[in-house]
Parts: C-alpha cells; sequence; structure tokens
C-alpha cells in the first residue's frame, strides 16, 4: 500500500508536467546533456575470470544529477566484487531515451564492447510513460530489444517500470505487463520495478522526485545486485 500510494503521487506531479498549454511531458532525463556510456570508476578486482555486464538504459542508469561513480551500475558492479565475481559493468546509460531510442543504438552498444557481455541489464520505459507513448509501442520496441539479444545468446536483467495509476487501466494494465510478460517468454531474470523502495521518499530522491539521490541508487543496488549475480551465467 505504501508504494502505491507512493506511486499515485509520483503520477500525479509526472500528469501535471504533461499538462498546460497541451505540451508533451518532458522526458525523465534531461536529454540535453545526456551521460556518456563509461565503464565505472576502477575498483579492487577479486580473483577469477572477468564477467562483463552491460547496463543498457535511460538515466536511471546513466546516473543523471549524480556524481561519477555514484550511478547505479557502479553501485552494482561494487556489491558484485564484493561478493567475490570479477564483474566489470560498462554503463551504457543515455539521459533521454525512450524504449525507441534503445532499440536504435543497442546493436551498436553490443558491437562496440570488447567482447560479447556475459549479461546484459535492459532497463528503458521511464520516458516512455512520461511521453504517454502507446504501451503497444514500447512493448514492440522492448521485443525487438530482447529479440537481438536472444539472437546474440545474450541472458538478460530487465529493471522494470510501472505507470501511475492515475493514466488510468487501459494505459496501465498493458503497460506492467511489459516487463513480467517479456521476462516469461524470453527467460529473463526480472526486477519488477526500478524505483520499488524509493519512489515518493524525499531522503532517498532528488528534488525532482524521478531520479534517486546516492541514499537511494544505494537501496535499489541491494536489491538489484542479486539478482544481477543470479542471472549470471557460470564463468567459462
Amino acid at each position: 500500500m505504501r508504494r502505491f500510494a507512493a506511486f499515485c503521487a509520483f503520477g500525479q506531479i509526472m500528469l501535471l508536467a504533461g499538462c498546460g498549454k497541451g505540451a508533451e511531458a518532458p522526458p525523465i532525463e534531461n536529454s540535453a546533456n545526456p551521460a556518456a556510456p563509461a565503464v565505472p570508476a576502477e575498483v579492487a578486482r577479486p580473483a577469477g575470470p572477468e564477467r562483463l555486464v552491460l547496463a543498457f538504459g535511460d538515466s536511471l542508469y546513466a546516473g543523471y544529477g549524480l556524481d561519477r561513480g555514484q550511478d547505479l551500475p557502479h553501485a552494482i558492479e561494487g556489491r558484485l566484487r564484493k561478493a567475490g565475481i570479477n564483474a566489470t559493468i560498462v554503463n551504457a546509460g543515455v539521459s533521454g531515451d525512450t524504449s525507441a531510442a534503445g532499440r536504435q543504438r543497442l546493436a551498436f552498444a553490443l558491437d562496440n564492447l570488447p567482447r560479447k557481455p556475459d549479461l546484459v541489464m535492459l532497463g528503458l520505459g521511464g520516458n516512455d510513460v512520461l511521453r504517454q507513448i502507446t504501451p503497444a509501442e514500447t512493448r514492440a520496441n522492448m521485443t525487438a530489444m530482447m529479440e537481438e539479444l536472444a539472437k546474440r545468446r545474450i541472458p538478460v536483467v530487465l529493471t522494470g517500470m510501472m505507470a501511475p495509476p492515475n493514466l488510468g487501466p487501459d494505459y496501465v494494465a498493458p503497460f506492467d505487463a511489459i516487463w513480467p510478460d517479456l521476462a516469461k517468454h524470453y527467460h529473463a531474470g526480472l526486477y519488477p520495478f526500478i524505483l520499488d523502495g524509493v519512489i515518493g521518499k524525499a531522503d532517498l530522491m532528488q528534488a525532482d522526485g524521478h531520479h534517486p539521490n546516492m541514499r537511494g541508487v544505494a537501496v535499489v543496488a541491494d536489491h538489484l545486485a542479486p539478482v544481477v549475480e543470479t542471472a549470471l551465467p557460470p564463468a567459462r
């Protein structure tokens, strides 16, 4: 119930942002200042073969509003290394990306890695819901990306998004179903809602109400790192 109430409040913020002069709601991210894909800063490497992970998403991966090294992929990398996994997570989060933008650049991001990744974390959809892109379009884009990853035989962890209830059941139900449906169909790992446990909590969110602060990132990383660890295939 607490998450539901907090997300309703989040939805009110989003819908108000889209009102006035008939303007389209702005994206979660500041797309005028995107974060470039970067490998997180080095920390002590445990022994064992390197596990390469691509974190492919929007500003919730890119670390919008945070200093370098405070982003979610970096936090997850640190937790995996503390667990004895020699993980390197390449942060390919780009602020402002919709699922359509991600679909356009996924192959390029994969082709420019030093080798095929052991796992891809796929996190898009927040800007789709802010722009009220149809769930059918979001599903088509997410499916195309999952097909590309399946063709390359790369395991996936999906970090899902949820639509605020005040967008109405005709939007919310098909939108929210995208990530669990894809996870089931493609046998992917799933973290159903990337902002679970932080949305609506002022001490864990930045002033914009959309992005976790450093403490919020730590909460998400604590929950998500075990999902990523479980999804990594055995070292070769």
